[in-house]
């Protein structure tokens, strides 16, 4: 009869236990589902302030790429050669860019359309990117989840929802390659660590084929071939080498590679350029460990010195010929195999000194430090609390989020555009930060009872008021019962063990009492905390709100300010162009500064000299010396070039601050007969047609 009542009371509890787990699965994905919500909304204040707009300079070429792409197809795409950029040069779109973004959208434009949802290009464009900074959110919540657990991921997911340093890339309008690119970086790693924790090879493949999606979406996929080296290396090292880390890591090398070279922009630079050499020395010394250790398994420690020397031996001599035959395909190049924005990052200097048009550019900038409080707010302060968290315990985890984070802090103090990489790392560690925390305080109010001696069981208590000493004896009888349900033939042991246990427990009943009590903090303390982290919170949403409604929702081609009576609004960007689509021939050429050449093809449908692409500075050279030459020479300039109409950028009449991408002012003359001020350090777009005689 007993072990009958023991049996349903176990059945009970194990009904029970599901029912929790069912519970809480629901709950998780429903708080999933906001977050979703959260992330897609809160970049919606640009659409909702102004209008359905494309925001920017460069992605109104990633625009013009996907009208073509859903015109004319995949393989027209492949091998379109666009004749109305960079005259007379012209330029090789399907080899040139980065086709993650165009193909993703042309995708989605398919499949709504496919479904009778007639969506224009234009829209699908302008709501991609908040679309993706929903599957970045869950893809932070599964890697953070997989480091340290599911309070930690839905934290960590809800504040990268929020952050305004990835707003910043990701409102709706802002159609550039970091739209989709984020959440890939943030999937690729989520899968390198599922691949570590399971050693699953399942999860190595999809490892490899997220990564592939990275390579198409944005040249900062030489981050992830750099960070996940650096990682096995380091788990090397520290003696954390294991089968598992072999099956993530060898795979990505190796099918990575394989797919990265099949992207026409990457090619055989996946195998050639700098930035994929450390990869590529690690897969060699991960074999020769995994040789050791294999070896290991099959001699004697006598014989295993020997064939360790040999393979030591061997190993670095291999190790020695790769770098060598490395170092000899570089020697011949200026730049030793890197490219110069990667030179840039590893030398703040290289730019300045020898890659101008690079430093020109206000996002390539370092960051100041109000900077990093309106990308990150309060985060900064709770980051070094999340560190703390990562190494209790220390983890293959939580030691890659950690590097992760010191490599993204390094690189975002280089270049302010790379803030973008930093915030994800950021968001992780501040969420494990704020769930450990919620954690401790709410369990200290939760297990708060009256500390007194006089009320602690004694030795030979039996009364029902040993409250401590039933649970844990009821425990320990539910245990046993389990065992005994799973069909072991140790019964008796078992019992006897929950006899000791229990005779234990009696003993002695203090000192888990005294140990429980250690755990937590007074109820007073505990309320403070909890009231503190709830006002930081609210702090952190107020900011990110502010950032999202007001600091990023305009667009740059509607240009507004503020008098002491009203909002001015200047939409000067999109009457010149819409200008020139009207009033002009549709094989006229159109000479301006590079950072408007994308919007003038895109919106004007007119050739233009050069654009953000800035692939030939020789071009780029020549435009500006026409800007900054007397009449004769200008018009000599832009005669050889056949341009019939100039686009100039001045402020005068109007105050606007300035977008800081070109400091100089110049002032020149292109006719006789019209004299025009360039001044391109404002914001305010005036078109003068200068119509040759």
């Amino acid at each position: 009869m007993a072990e009958l009542e023991a049996g349903s009371i176990s059945m009970a509890a194990g009904g029970g236990g599901r029912l929790r787990n069912a519970l809480s699965g629901v709950l998780c994905a429903f708080t999933l589902l906001l977050i979703g919500v959260l992330a897609f909304s809160i970049r919606l204040f640009s659409v909702i302030k102004y209008e359905s707009v494309i925001h920017e300079f460069d992605p109104y070429f990633n625009y013009r790429v996907t009208q073509f792409l859903s015109k004319s197809g995949i393989y027209e795409f492949w091998n379109w050669f666009d004749d109305r950029t960079w005259y007379p040069l012209g330029r090789v779109i399907g080899g040139t860019v980065y086709p993650g973004l165009t193909l993703t959208a042309g995708t989605i434009w398919w499949l709504l359309n496919s479904l009778n949802i007639p969506l224009s290009v234009e829209t699908v464009c302008v709501f991609t990117a908040p679309i993706f900074s929903a599957n970045a959110s869950w893809a932070t919540y599964l890697l953070t989840k997989e480091a340290k657990g599911h309070g930690a991921g839905l934290m960590a997911a809800t504040i990268l929802a929020m952050v305004p340093s990835y707003i910043s890339r990701s409102v709706a309008g802002s159609y550039d390659n970091e739209a989709v690119a984020i959440f890939a970086l943030i999937f690729t790693f989520y899968l390198y660590v599922k691949t570590l924790n399971t050693g699953s090879l399942f999860y190595a493949t999809l490892n490899a084929l997220s990564y592939f999606y990275m390579v198409c979406s944005w040249g900062g996929y030489t981050f992830i071939i750099n960070l996940i080296p650096m990682h096995v290396l380091l788990c090397i090292v520290t003696g954390r080498y294991s089968s598992r880390l072999y099956v993530a890591y060898a795979p990505l090398v190796v099918l990575g590679t394989l797919l990265a070279a099949l992207v026409p922009v990457v090619g055989f630079n996946a195998v050639l350029t700098s930035e994929h050499f450390a990869s590529f020395l690690v897969f060699i010394i991960l074999h020769v460990v995994a040789l050791v250790y294999y070896i290991k398994g099959l001699l004697t420690p006598r014989l295993f010195k020997v064939a360790m020397t040999f393979v030591l031996t061997v190993g670095l001599a291999l190790c020695f010929a790769v770098v060598a035959i490395l170092a000899a395909l570089v020697a011949s190049s200026p730049t030793k195999g890197w490219s110069g924005r990667s030179l840039s990052l590893l030398d703040p200097t290289y730019a300045s000194k020898y890659i101008p048009i690079i430093a020109s550019v206000s996002e390539h900038q370092p960051p100041t430090w109000p900077s990093y409080f309106m990308a990150i707010n309060v985060l900064a302060f709770l980051v070094p609390a999340g560190i703390i968290s990562c190494f209790l315990p220390l983890s293959d985890a939580s030691s890659f989020l950690v590097l992760y984070l010191v490599t993204s802090v390094y690189f975002s103090g280089v270049m302010v555009r790379l803030m973008l990489v930093l915030a994800p790392a950021v968001c992780i560690l501040s969420g494990i930060a704020l769930s450990e925390a919620f954690n401790v305080l709410t369990r200290s109010m939760k297990f708060q009872r009256p500390i007194s001696d006089d009320t602690l069981p004694t030795a030979g208590d039996s009364t029902p008021g040993s409250s401590s000493t039933a649970t844990i004896t009821t425990s320990t009888k539910n245990a046993n019962i389990k065992k005994e349900k799973m069909g072991t033939i140790s019964k008796e042991r078992s019992s006897k063990k929950s006899r000791k246990e229990t005779e234990l427990v009696g003993s002695s009943p203090v000192r888990p009492e005294k140990e429980e009590k250690l755990c937590v903090l007074p109820s007073e303390a505990s309320a403070m905390g909890i009231l503190f982290l709830i006002m930081l919170c609210g702090l952190y949403v107020i900011h990110c709100v502010w950032a999202a409604a007001e600091a990023y929702s305009a667009p740059s081609i509607v240009l507004t300010s503020r008098s002491h009576d009203r909002l001015h609004v200047y939409d000067d960007f999109r009457e010149s162009y819409a200008w020139l689509r009207h009033n002009t021939e549709v094989d006229d050429k159109v000479a301006s500064w590079w950072d408007y050449g994308y919007q003038t093809t895109a919106m004007a449908n007119r050739t233009v000299i050069v654009d953000n692409n800035t692939w030939n500075n020789t071009h780029i050279a020549t435009v500006g010396t026409a800007m900054s030459s007397p009449e004769k020479g200008a018009w000599e300039i832009f005669n050889s070039l056949d341009v019939k109409y100039v686009l100039v950028v001045f402020g005068v009449m109007i105050l606007i601050s300035s977008s800081g991408w070109f400091e100089s002012e110049v002032v020149n003359s292109l006719t006789s007969r019209n004299r025009i001020t360039l001044g391109m350090a404002t914001t305010v777009l005036m078109l003068r047609a200068l119509q040759r005689c």
